[in-house]
């Protein structure tokens, strides 16, 4: 199997490997096949495929997308390395507030998914990162949300201090005054 599925301490956010096929030319990979990832319990298929490039401190996030257009995500330094955070942001979740992280890099094969209802930011920690997305939903801006990357009550434990932000990222509100209206179900997470 090309894919190897981890469920993290969230188990709604899932950590995927890819097998890379490598020789003296260099290596091939399948990045995604809906059988594999349906098979996982990620089974929306993705819309939209967007594209960063980012230099080293830069902090994106912590963004998500309101219902009706809520998003997942899959995400996948393709070039450097960053590190992915994700936030349950469902209120009624178990791990309401609570936070994942885990480094991805252009040499490990590793993809992070993130379902709706999830807040979610990387950091760059190389000279330089390009990181691609899939989303399950396309961009609705009039939907768009985010939640201050250092909310002393999510406590995300950045691999940086003094980031490098966007204005509208250095003055987004904490999640006990961010504009959510995510609910967790029971039927559609483990959280």
């Amino acid at each position: 199997m090309p894919f190897h599925f981890q469920r993290l301490r969230i188990p709604d956010v899932i950590l995927v490997q890819l097998d890379r096929f490598e020789d003296d030319r260099g290596f091939f990979a399948e990045l995604y096949k809906r059988s594999a990832f349906s098979a996982a319990g990620i089974s929306p298929p993705f819309v939209q495929c967007n594209y960063s490039h980012s230099s080293e401190g830069v902090l994106r996030g912590l963004h998500y997308q309101k219902h009706a257009q809520a998003q997942g995500k899959l995400v996948m330094a393709i070039r450097g390395r960053i590190f992915d955070v994700a936030v349950d942001i469902r209120e009624g979740s178990s791990t309401y507030g609570d936070w994942v992280g885990e480094t991805l890099s252009s040499d490990d094969g590793r993809m992070l998914y993130i379902p709706p209802g999830f807040a979610h930011g990387f950091c760059v920690v190389s000279p330089e990162a390009d990181v691609i997305y899939h989303v399950t939903e396309e961009y609705a801006p009039e939907l768009d949300r985010g939640i201050i990357w250092n909310d002393p009550d999510i406590n995300v434990h950045w691999p940086i201090t003094d980031p490098v932000l966007s204005p509208r990222d250095a003055h987004l509100p904490p999640l006990r005054e961010a504009d959510n209206n995510f609910v967790y179900r029971p039927e559609e997470g483990s959280g």
